[in-house]
């Protein structure tokens, strides 16, 4: 009898922890945004800048860097050059020569006498061999991972960070999709070495992303980090307004779900969408489905053969159905693993940093993006997405319909765990 109580008394536990881990918000938007303004109406920002949270400032500069041969050059150069400050967060640092890199620079710099602040995601940073980081806290680094495995806070270690962020000397700031990892060296031409793109931001918002790494740092350590070194007075760079805003299961779960609604229902032209897991709920279909409605041509560019996570795969192509009898038209990337993430809208809005678009990023992890209002760097991405167009493959709807039963079984089995993938 006692055997009996106790394996219940287990499972209940065991089921309780599970659903803390995957429940959704309180309560999440229900109904889809309505087309009221388009990107270029100034009702447009004004609502983006209030609705989720920091405001658009204007006297930025983005650079966009397109894969590892451009990306971890300039970041470990900035690394190199820092003077007062570095901040770094990312979802996957692992061993390898990229990692080691990375280690060795942040090491000499926090030898330097430069304060060197570090956050890695516990899951994320598995495949990073303990000493990498006993190097780095050797070297005086202030490394933390984010919600390692501990008793009491089992409830939560379903919600990790994907952000990626750096900030050097407060003024130099890195968004994008890559991690910390040799697969992300090289040019993107071969399945060894994945398609990303990562920015360069100088100017005013940088302070915004520094706001980001610090919301963190906080929950972590108990600490903030401020004053001159962390937040100096920015000059303009340009002329882009933009800003960096946060979506966290513990505060602003929804804000990256409305900032997507709102951008798809302002569109009256164009949607071009890089996603490297593509999983939207219900709402995002509907607001596609709807754009097509009103004459908007979305393009949607897709992992092809070489993607990292077989069940998104599967779970993916489960709702293409619907959005290319729509009209909406899917390309899947060849060459290698599209990692990038990246949403252009009528050539006048983009959205670039680590969010993917699925509901995993939107619900469960944090995440942070950049906004960018601007034709011209609109105009720069698009033609970057069209690159891509051309190392991919239409998808119509007669393939989808004519895929195999075990696929559509595959489907079936993972619909009630979407969230999860």
């Amino acid at each position: 009898m006692l055997w009996v109580i106790g394996t219940t008394v287990l499972a209940t536990g065991l089921t309780l922890l599970l659903w803390q881990n995957v429940k959704p918000p309180e309560k999440a938007l229900e109904r889809k945004v309505e087309h009221r303004y388009v990107v270029s109406d100034p009702q447009f920002r004004r609502e983006m800048s209030v609705l989720l949270g920091p405001r658009i400032v204007r006297g930025s500069k983005v650079t966009p860097l397109q894969n590892g041969n451009e990306i971890f050059p300039a970041m470990l150069q900035a690394i190199r050059s820092a003077q007062t400050s570095i901040t770094l967060e990312t979802f996957i640092y692992w061993s390898g020569q990229t990692g080691e890199e990375f280690t060795q620079a942040l090491s000499e710099r926090a030898r330097a006498g430069v304060p060197v602040s570090v956050i890695i995601d516990w899951v994320g940073s598995n495949k990073m061999e303990p000493s990498l980081l006993d190097s780095l806290q050797a070297a005086g680094v202030r490394l933390h991972r984010y919600r390692p495995l501990q008793w009491y806070s089992l409830q939560r270690m379903n919600n990790r960070t994907h952000r990626k962020l750096l900030v050097v000397d407060g003024c130099i700031g890195f968004t994008g999709g890559v991690g910390i990892a040799d697969q992300w060296t090289g040019d993107g031409g071969d399945p060894e070495h994945w398609r990303d793109t990562h920015f360069r931001i100088d100017g005013p918002v940088v302070q915004q992303l520094q706001a980001a790494f610090n919301d963190n740092w906080i929950k972590i350590t108990g600490q903030v980090l401020n004053g001159p070194n962390y937040f100096p007075d920015l000059q303009k760079e340009g002329e882009m307004e933009s800003h960096v805003f946060l979506a966290s299961p513990s505060g602003g779960s929804e804000s990256m779900h409305l900032m997507y609604l709102l951008a798809i229902a302002a569109a009256d032209a164009t949607i071009d969408l890089a996603a490297s897991y593509f999983v939207p709920d219900r709402l995002l279909i509907e607001a596609l489905i709807a754009a097509r409605r009103r004459d908007v041509r979305v393009r949607i560019l897709l992992p092809g053969p070489h993607i990292d996570s077989l069940t998104v795969k599967i779970a993916s192509k489960a709702d293409w159905g619907v959005l290319l009898h729509a009209g909406a038209e899917i390309h899947v990337y060849q060459p290698t693993m599209l990692h990038t993430k990246l949403l252009v809208i009528d050539t006048e809005f983009v959205s670039v940093g680590s969010t993917n678009f699925d509901i995993r990023s939107i619900r469960l992890n944090d995440e942070a993006s950049l906004n960018v209002y601007s034709s011209d760097f609109a105009t720069q991405m698009t033609a970057a997405f069209e690159n891509d167009l051309l190392a991919a493959e239409p998808y119509s709807y007669a393939q989808w319909k004519s895929r195999g039963l075990r696929e559509k079984i595959s489907e079936k089995v993972l619909f009630p765990v979407i969230s999860q993938l």
